[in-house]
Formats: structure tokens, C-alpha cells, sequence
């Protein structure tokens, strides 16, 4: 009797624990394989192919570790956390592009893209900028295809 209260309180313990993991992780797993449609300021590949025919400015939300790691060709790291430094360093490009901008961070629930797209808009260096639905893990998996 000991030993199957025990197994119950484990497997509680278990499924509490993979709960808040579901919740509170940044990268958690989708819970089902339902394709959400774009939102009008996102991307796939697909429409970067078909509509931009892979002529876009790719923008790195990701830290500057990771995009040291590997990145798109071509890329330039606007992270978050050291964006107005970046920004500087980007300056020249940014004010000269014509190039639908294309910003991608970590992952599906990774927020930092859209807010770099934000900023950037907010502060009027880009016009026609989209979120990369998916994100980097997307992309790679894309590179390696």
C-alpha cells in the first residue's frame, strides 16, 4: 500500500513538474502540431522565397553569443539587451536599405524579434519589416535541407 502511495505521489510530483515547464518555459513544446496561420507583420520561408524571391535584410534578435555561433549569410545582430549599442555599429546599413527587413530570434515563442521589429519601426529605420515566424531553429533546419 506504502509503495503504490508513493509511485502516485511521484507521478503527481512528475506531472507538476512537466506542467510548469509547459508554462513558464521560453522554448517549451507545442502540445499539438496545429499550424497557426501569419500575422500580418510575420513571414515564413515559403513567402520569403515566393514573394521576396530571398532578397531580404536578415536581422539576428538572438544574443551576440549565439549569433557568433551561426547565423543567416548576410545577418546583422540587433539583440534586445545590447540593441542600442548594435544599432550604432548597424547604422549605415539600415539607413540605406530598400530590403524587406526580416527579423528572427531563438524559436516559435520567442518574443525578441518582434520587439526589435518594433523598435526599429518605432524609430523609423524600417518601413517593410516582418517576424520570422518559426525562428532560428527554423532556419537551420532549412540550411541543412
Amino acid at each position: 500500500m506504502m509503495a503504490i502511495l508513493q509511485a502516485l505521489i511521484l507521478l503527481a510530483l512528475a506531472a507538476l513538474a512537466a506542467f510548469g515547464t509547459q508554462v513558464w518555459h521560453p522554448r517549451a513544446p507545442a502540445l499539438y502540431l496545429k499550424q497557426l496561420p501569419l500575422r500580418d507583420d510575420e513571414v515564413s520561408l515559403a513567402v520569403i522565397r515566393d514573394k521576396f524571391h530571398d532578397d531580404v535584410l536578415w536581422i539576428d534578435a538572438r544574443s551576440a553569443d549565439q549569433f557568433a555561433l551561426n547565423h543567416m549569410p548576410g545577418a546583422l545582430n540587433l539583440s534586445e539587451q545590447q540593441f542600442d549599442d548594435q544599432l550604432v555599429q548597424h547604422l549605415d546599413v539600415l539607413q540605406t536599405n530598400t530590403k524587406p527587413v526580416v527579423v528572427y530570434c531563438s524559436g516559435q515563442k520567442c518574443e525578441a524579434s518582434r520587439k526589435v521589429m518594433e523598435r526599429l519601426k518605432e524609430m523609423g529605420f524600417v518601413k517593410n519589416a516582418f517576424v520570422f515566424k518559426g525562428g532560428w531553429s527554423v532556419l537551420e533546419k532549412a540550411k541543412s535541407e
